[in-house]
């Protein structure tokens, strides 16, 4: 059971870096456009100020770069990979795991702006799995998963997102610790 969990966590790395990515580097003004265009539906914003196309631009970055550097240690970490990484597209994997978890939060920023929840007001569960929601859903079109690997990755997800949100809002880069 352990070795699956590593496994999972191996494999999502990708994603949960890119969930990562628009915190880290909100301070860099480069695209920093919403991607909703400030569009009203209901004269509500679509998703807000908050998603932009820097946001998505640096989280899917560094999911290929993650995902490239998983496939140069490979070798090592053969017995804790989910998937073969010399017979997968690295690069559509990690877009996909990437724009997954990123559309995932994006998704639901959309639904919180209809329930009247304001932008980093916490949303619980939705909050802790949106991203690996997202990220499954997406890599589903290139990688088959379990039934037993889709739970334990959203149960791991909802387990350890308030521990690195907490993590985050003690350096600083965020402001909930939530």
């Amino acid at each position: 059971m352990l070795t699956l969990l590593i496994k999972i966590i191996w494999f999502f790395l990708p994603a949960i870096f890119a969930n990562m990515s628009p915190v880290i580097f909100q301070k860099i003004s480069f695209l920093n456009y919403p991607i909703d265009f400030n569009i009203k539906f209901y004269n509500k914003p679509l998703l807000g100020k908050n998603k932009t196309y820097r946001g998505f631009f640096f989280g899917i970055l560094i999911a290929i770069l993650t995902i490239s550097i998983q496939k140069i240690l490979y070798p090592h970490m053969i017995n804790f990979s989910l998937i073969d990484y010399n017979g997968v597209n690295i690069y559509l994997l990690g877009f996909l795991l990437g724009f997954g978890a990123l559309f995932g939060d994006s998704f639901k920023s959309f639904l919180k702006r209809r329930f009247n929840i304001k932008p980093g007001k916490p949303w619980i569960p939705f909050d802790q799995i949106d991203w690996i929601l997202g990220a499954l859903l997406l890599a589903s079109f290139y990688i088959r998963f379990s039934l037993k690997e889709i739970t334990i990755s959203v149960t791991l997800s909802a387990l350890l997102h308030p521990v690195v949100n907490f993590i985050s809002y003690s350096l600083g880069l965020q402001k909930n610790k939530i």
